[in-house]
């Protein structure tokens, strides 16, 4: 049954491949919504209503056990809707915008509404399309299509702080690649000696501008209606900091539900690895000198579970019939989503993603390994409360596919993504030119927030077609280094490498992938890239690339 529960997480991921082949290229500007629904699929499913048939259970009843997932991505929101054999029913999808301030730099905020509005858009979009297609009515002898279980998969590390009376945000939510909190950071290392090894030892992480828990202690120190309310012993009880998972479930319930998954939660640099378990010195240690109580935390429960229902008059009433009471029972963060959809479920067992950002995750089992090659420790899943915690080995790049965004959006050299792979296959090789996507500073394994982006080795000769391809290499080399770095912490040689996301539509860019890592790498479709690149040329391009990475090292200087 756990497993069972946990399916809206999964389907979602394994989903990404077919949906991302077809959806456009974020930008500025908003897209419309775009909505599919596949009637047949739905029809193909419900069975006549028959006397044997109406008095068993709904649990026999194929179409009353279709499962819905929220996947609130950075980019944009969906929300989807399975068969029990994992068909696609119907999808909506509307982009989320992105909020940069000019005046500070490395600041991404998400507004905490329109984290909300869309996510009401996408599921009331699903249900009108529903509607029309006369689903939801119920024509004897075919009963109405019923949603069993709704999950929720998410950008991890955003964070955000509410007041339960008033339901108001404090502020936007601040995105996990921002980089505002590099003063928190430097402070909390230099409180003590023993700062970065005392918090890798007990939640697996450095401590760094990436993580909730620095951002819950900038919005503290800037934000002064959140920090009275701190203060005061009696609203602080109304306070509320969490993730966007945790935001979904408390307006989705209606203020019921004040939880997030232990995937997620252990991304705050307050959950200790072992107990999983919010810890008082682990908070004070980072918010000091504000008194932050775990009641102000949300509660940590398994990723498969029960998380309440959905309560339609949180602005679904004009589709009561088909997200009323309905179930919420699995959460778990965007990439160990990908993980657990890439069926990674033993030790060993990787995946890499390429969407927004890149990230490398290994299963490592039910005990925890701990990094000396900058990467993360972190909690994989739960599935129940009777189940083990498994945990994983990641490897965290912030910039992948919005490297080809800025492409893009800021110096109009592609009109869509597709266009990268068009003008890097003019080329037959970098001619040595690199690009290094620092633009908030580099993650896994350098964790070196003041790097910033360099192109170098250009040329007059050097044109369109030589920076696309540098921007597509740049994913590939910094996979190479996470890589390198798993299988030096866990002793384990990956023979090959199971891709999803989005930027695995790009033939060029996987290709480059193998030859790189010098094994094959398997897309979701089964398709295969075998490596061709002799060992002389990787090297060459592998030195290169480690000394552009030196050039971004540590640009930017403090005041």
């Amino acid at each position: 049954m756990p497993m069972i529960l946990f399916l809206p997480s999964l389907l979602v991921l394994l989903l990404d491949q077919a949906l991302l082949q077809v959806a456009p290229i974020l930008t500025a500007q908003a897209f419309p919504m775009q909505v599919n629904i596949d009637s047949s699929v739905l029809r193909s499913i419900q069975v006549p209503n028959t006397p044997s048939s109406s008095s068993s259970s709904s649990s026999s009843n194929p179409s009353s056990q279709l499962i819905g997932a929220i996947d609130q991505g950075t980019s944009s929101t969906r929300f989807l809707v399975f068969t029990p054999r994992g068909q696609i029913a119907a999808s909506a999808q509307l982009e989320l915008r992105q909020i940069y301030d000019p005046e500070h730099e490395g600041w991404h905020e998400h507004s905490p509404e329109e984290l909300w509005e869309n996510t009401l858009a996408c599921m009331n979009a699903v249900g009108d399309a529903f509607r029309t297609e006369g689903l939801l009515a119920g024509h004897d002898p075919l009963p109405p299509p019923r949603l069993a279980a709704i999950g929720i998969t998410n950008q991890r590390e955003t964070t955000l702080a509410w007041n339960r009376a008033t339901g108001e945000p404090y502020h936007n939510a601040i995105v996990w690649d921002d980089t505002r909190t590099h003063d928190v950071v430097k402070s909390i290392l230099s409180s003590s000696s023993d700062s970065e090894s005392f918090f890798r030892s007990k939640t697996g992480l450095p401590i760094a501008t990436y993580f909730a828990g620095s951002k819950v202690k900038w919005l503290l120190d800037h934000v002064p209606s959140l920090r009275e309310d701190v203060r005061d012993p009696e609203k602080r009880r109304e306070v509320c900091f969490g993730t966007v998972d945790s935001w979904l479930l408390w307006k989705l319930t209606r203020g019921r539900t004040f939880a997030t998954d232990v995937s997620n939660a252990s991304r705050w640099l307050f959950m200790d690895l072992k107990t999983c378990r919010f810890e008082e010195e682990l908070v004070d240690r980072i918010c000091s000198p504000h008194d932050v109580p775990l009641e102000c935390l949300p509660e940590i429960r398994p990723s498969s579970g029960a998380f309440g229902s959905v309560d339609s008059t949180c602005g679904l009433e004009s589709n009561d019939e088909l997200f009323r009471d309905v179930p919420l029972s699995g959460v778990l963060g965007d990439q160990q989503a990908a993980l657990f959809g890439q069926t990674a479920f033993h030790p060993g067992e990787a995946k890499n993603t390429y969407g927004t950002g890149l990230f490398l995750m290994m299963n490592t089992g039910t005990q925890p390994v701990p990094s000396a090659h900058g990467l993360l420790t972190t909690v994989a899943y739960r599935l129940g409360r009777d189940g083990d915690v498994v945990y994983a080995l990641e490897g965290s790049v912030s910039h992948s596919g919005s490297t080809l965004r800025w492409l893009r959006d800021q110096l109009g050299l592609i009109s869509s993504a597709a266009d990268s792979e068009t003008y890097a296959s003019e080329t037959s090789h970098n001619q040595g030119l690199y690009l290094v996507p620092a633009f908030s500073g580099l993650f896994s394994p350098h964790w070196n927030d003041r790097a910033r982006a360099c192109i170098v080795g250009m040329t007059a000769g050097h044109h369109r077609g030589h920076i696309c391809r540098a921007a597509l290499e740049a994913a590939c080399y910094q996979t190479r280094e996470i890589f390198d770095a798993i299988s030096m912490d866990s002793g384990v040689e990956l023979r090959a490498l199971n891709v999803d996301g989005g930027g695995t539509v790009n033939r060029f860019m996987m290709q480059f992938q193998a030859d790189m890592l010098g094994v094959e790498v398997v897309r979701p479709v089964e398709e295969r890239f075998v490596p061709r690149m002799e060992e002389r040329e990787r090297e060459r391009n592998w030195r290169g690339w480690k000394r552009a990475v030196e050039r971004s090292l540590d640009w930017v200087e403090d005041d």
